[in-house]
């Protein structure tokens, strides 16, 4: 893997508008891949608290659907973007669907599980709602299961603000 920074990478939002990561440059990231349909889309709550809190110490959280676990999040960009503001208020940046694991697997994604691997040095992500936290500088230094909620990475984001 190249010595590439976050910064480097581009992704499409979810109303088709394609940004650098370098917009983000000097923010606390919390990156998370999302399903509509999960028994973990609770978490969307949670992650909207999140931001809603912190936003404006620096934190940004950025979600990006994914249909690779189970098919649970089977619909367009569009109807996520309206579900997710509609039932959880999502405010928070979202982008178009991608997927993480295998060949097809966006960079972004193929960085981040490298940077920070899961379980046992696992690269793979195993379910939806795997968080990334970012620092500043653009160094990935933590990961976080489906499991954990997000109000429990508080501590660890306030840290890096």
């Amino acid at each position: 893997m190249s010595k590439e920074s976050i910064y480097d990478f581009r992704a499409t939002d979810i109303h088709g508008q394609e940004h650098s990561l370098d917009e983000f440059r000097g923010k606390v990231l919390l990156i998370v891949n999302t399903a509509s349909k999960c028994g973990f889309t609770p978490q969307f709550e949670g992650l909207q608290s999140l931001y809603t809190d912190l936003k404006d110490k620096g934190l940004e959280v950025l979600g990006f659907p994914c249909n690779q676990f189970r098919n649970q999040d089977p619909a367009d960009d569009k109807a996520i973007s309206e579900f997710c503001s509609l039932n959880y208020g999502v405010d928070f940046p979202m982008f178009s669907k991608v997927e993480v694991n295998g060949p097809n697997a966006h960079p972004l994604f193929q960085y981040l599980k490298h940077n920070a691997t899961g379980l046992l040095g696992s690269e793979a992500i195993k379910w939806n709602f795997t968080k990334f936290l970012v620092n500043r500088d653009g160094e990935v230094v933590d990961r976080y299961p489906p499991t954990t909620k997000p109000s429990a990475i508080r501590a660890d984001i306030e840290k890096l603000l």
